[in-house]
């Protein structure tokens, strides 16, 4: 089921549902997502190279909250990260913040997101540079996630960290232990600690009472690249893939989730609400929920340099990005080449 048909049918019942808490990101992710390879959208020509049969393909809206589009992206993405994996020990560590909080993220979107990214790598940096067998400069991968399994509003970072670090004045790479990087309950209580300070810098206040127990979450995950293919689908596809959305019937919609056991979850709700529930993770425009700190900071060649020395491996500059898939003939399976890439006022058909 697309989506789009359901944005179609349902945006009236979300404006009237939930109209005063719409953003301006919310309504340009509905506009993009409403057109996505719809009837009247730009289309683009193809022809074969063979038979000269010829076909003409709605454009993709190209959203990043989209379910339907940016697949080859996430997948430039996972691609990337994976060429700059060092042949050492990976940990993923998960910092989450308490349920009070998160009127406050949503108060403030580009702001705490921002802190929350910013403080997650801060307390990481902090312990590599004190924990005694490290005492270096440490990296990370960072993404955002606002949900969880269920698609409920859940602000947490990842991080997939390298178990060691580079002390640059003695020019040495040092590791800790196999299967141990940093105490999670540490982690928690510094990480604390350096949100509120962040929160009293920007001037956030809290009215609810916070919990003194934080979680932060610390395991080892080899050599890091199935960490990786995890965080990547998640990064470019939307909070809900279609085929998870299984039937819209007389205003309500059903679709399926998972449990953070793996249990499988079907919930039906209204249609303005699922366009709802969908909406509440679309971030700030231009946000970066991606980021990379310390050694893997696009200004840390010369670090990156010195890992290359240190570990005697070479690490790419660059990677070539992976080109899109052909698009195939329906009639004799050859290849199709583009004859226009984007033509206005036609009907996708089959010619």
């Amino acid at each position: 089921m697309l989506l789009s048909h359901l944005v179609e049918r349902y945006q009236g019942d979300l404006e009237r549902l939930h109209g005063p808490q719409l953003l301006p990101s919310h309504r340009q992710a509905l506009q993009a997502m409403r057109r996505c390879r719809r009837q009247g959208s730009d289309l683009m020509v193809l022809q074969c190279s063979n038979c000269e049969h010829s076909v003409k393909i709605p454009h993709s809206c190209g959203h990043r909250s989209c379910p339907h589009c940016q697949h080859h992206e996430s997948q430039q993405w996972i691609e990337r990260q994976r060429a700059k994996l060092l042949p050492v020990e990976y940990f993923l560590i998960t910092f989450t913040v308490p349920a009070e909080l998160r009127p406050v993220f949503w108060q403030h979107q580009r702001a705490t997101y921002d802190l929350l990214l910013r403080t997650c790598w801060q307390t990481i940096d902090s312990f590599a540079r004190r924990d005694p067998k490290l005492r270096g400069k440490i990296g990370a991968h960072a993404v955002l996630h606002t949900h969880n399994r269920r698609l409920d509003y859940h602000p947490h970072v990842h991080l997939i960290v390298p178990a060691g670090a580079i002390h640059e004045q003695r020019r040495e790479w040092r590791s800790k232990a196999k299967g141990y990087l940093f105490p999670e309950a540490s982690l928690a209580r510094v990480f604390r600690a350096k949100w509120f300070e962040g929160m009293r810098q920007l001037g956030l206040q809290v009215k609810s009472t916070i919990p003194r127990e934080w979680v932060v979450h610390c395991k080892s995950v080899g050599r890091g690249e199935k960490a990786l293919i995890y965080l990547g689908r998640y990064l470019y596809r939307g909070v809900l893939p279609e085929k998870n959305i299984l039937s819209d019937e007389d205003g309500m919609v059903t679709f399926r989730t998972k449990d953070n056991a793996g249990k499988e979850i079907i919930q039906t709700i209204s249609g303005g609400d699922f366009l709802w529930l969908l909406l509440r993770h679309v971030l700030p425009r231009r946000f970066r929920r991606v980021r990379d700190f310390g050694l893997r900071h696009a200004n840390g060649k010369r670090l990156i340099q010195l890992v290359q020395l240190l570990l005697r491996v070479v690490l790419p500059d660059r990677t070539e990005p992976s080109h899109k898939p052909a698009v195939l003939c329906p009639q004799c399976g050859g290849v199709m080449e583009v004859l226009a890439v984007r033509v206005r006022g036609m009907r996708p058909l089959l010619s």
